[in-house]
């Protein structure tokens, strides 16, 4: 089990760092955004999403409901609950029901790619080292950015808020090239973003990022749908 733990604790290093720097960038949004050091602190400590984070601020900062709040992280973290029911196919026998439930609140795109690679069935003690090495580096990434936001001058703030949305661009470049579906839904999510920003001002944050990832997502289905074939 130790051996387990360490050898999670080891291949979530790579994890760790990213996250570092990555979750440096949300900290300084989260300040600028006029929430304090421990609360965005606490906010990454118990809610491991980056995109759902950086939408959740932004509902904080315009006041949005709780509603609000609730629909949108549903609809941008519904992917981690698909993620886990296919992590399920490679689990240890040791994972009872709940040691799933502890590990759910770790699964990421990353922790979900290593563990989904792993040649062997994951075992408990495993994903635990990966996601508190990986945990520790997402919280202390925000704790740094956010102390940096309270005392850095507002133009090198939002210089640096910038990193954070490097990592979404690099998420979504590299698949927009293969696909041109993919390509699709991507564009027309950002014109339906910016008509929303600039035209449909009465939406609010929270809503528009909620109905630009549904709408996007429906359309490019239902243009580029997958055939049985290419499925099997």
């Amino acid at each position: 089990m130790k051996s387990n733990f360490l050898q999670g604790l080891s291949h979530g290093i790579p994890i760790c760092l990213g996250y570092l720097s990555v979750s440096f960038g949300f900290g300084i949004a989260a300040a600028a955004s006029g929430l304090s050091t421990i609360e965005a602190s606490v906010i990454s400590a118990s809610n491991l999403t980056s995109a759902g984070q950086v939408a959740g601020i932004d509902i904080i900062a315009t006041g949005g409901t709780l509603l609000e709040m609730i629909l949108v992280q549903l609809t941008i973290n519904i992917r981690y609950a698909l993620m886990g029911l296919s992590l399920s196919q490679n689990l240890d026998k040791k994972f009872t029901l709940p040691h799933r439930l502890l590990a759910s609140y770790g699964i990421t795109d990353e922790i979900f790619a290593v563990c989904s690679a792993s040649k062997k069935p994951v075992t408990p003690a495993y994903m635990y080292g990966i996601i508190l090495i990986s945990m520790l580096g997402w919280v202390t990434g925000t704790f740094l950015g956010a102390s940096a936001g309270q005392i850095l001058p507002a133009s090198v703030s939002s210089a640096l808020g910038i990193v954070l949305y490097g990592m979404f661009i690099a998420i979504i470049v590299p698949p927009s090239r293969k696909s041109k579906s993919v390509l699709f839904v991507v564009i027309g999510a950002a014109l339906l973003s910016i008509l929303f920003r600039y035209v449909i001002t009465a939406v609010s944050s929270g809503f528009a990022v909620m109905i630009c990832a549904i709408a996007a997502a429906a359309l490019g289905a239902l243009l580029f749908p997958i055939k049985d074939e290419e499925a099997e």
